[in-house]
């Protein structure tokens, strides 16, 4: 049974999962699909239409606009912002207000156990990888590796990061390894792969 606050407002078209929990003064839009054992901070907003898989947690304020998808286990530190509009502008150029049909939106995906940090943002359309870690106050502008630790304005890799969330530190000859859970990791030119994976393509 999901948990909805009385102060929220979520939308009669939305579906919540079991086990989810929507703090006060959340807000989930139509067609928004939020799945089980989440839960979606204070002040938090979901657009129209996203779909957020099982087991994500959306801190106080974050903001996840339409039509961003994020895949299980998903972390959005507070207020941090998933963008949806490349060319953001109040009106055309004419004056007149834009409309919903004046503009396309794009969105942000957000890969299994990936974390957003605080206050960061995430300019659409970028894809952040698997288990990677978006760093607090970071800008993202360009899609994030698997398992990378990025930082800065704009963001860019300055580690490698294991599925505990730790930097991961050189074993030697492309391995590395979580010095949390002892999982090794394999670098090749796309990126880091866990050794596991690299083995069954072997």
């Amino acid at each position: 049974m999901s948990r909805i606050a009385e102060s929220a407002d979520v939308d009669e078209r939305a579906t919540i999962g079991e086990g989810t929990s929507v703090w006060h003064l959340a807000q989930v839009r139509e067609d928004a699909v939020v799945g089980q054992d989440c839960t979606l901070g204070r002040g938090a907003y979901v657009g129209p239409g996203v779909v957020i898989g099982a087991g994500c947690k959306l801190q106080n304020h974050a903001l996840v606009y339409e039509p961003a998808i994020l895949e299980d286990g998903v972390f959005v530190g507070p207020a941090a912002v998933l963008t949806n509009d490349l060319y953001p502008r109040a009106v055309n150029p004419d004056g007149s207000v834009k409309s919903a049909d004046d503009w396309h939106a794009v969105g942000v995906t957000v890969r299994t156990g990936a974390s957003i940090g605080a206050r960061a943002v995430c300019i659409a359309p970028v894809t952040v990888g698997r288990w990677a870690t978006v760093a607090a106050g970071s800008v993202v502008t360009r899609d994030v590796p698997d398992f990378a630790l990025v930082a800065g304005v704009p963001a860019r890799r300055i580690r490698w990061v294991g599925r505990a969330g730790v930097p991961l530190e050189e074993a030697g000859e492309g391995l590395w390894r979580c010095p949390a859970t002892g999982e090794e990791y394999v670098e090749a030119d796309d990126g880091l792969r866990p050794a596991e994976e690299d083995a069954l393509t072997v």
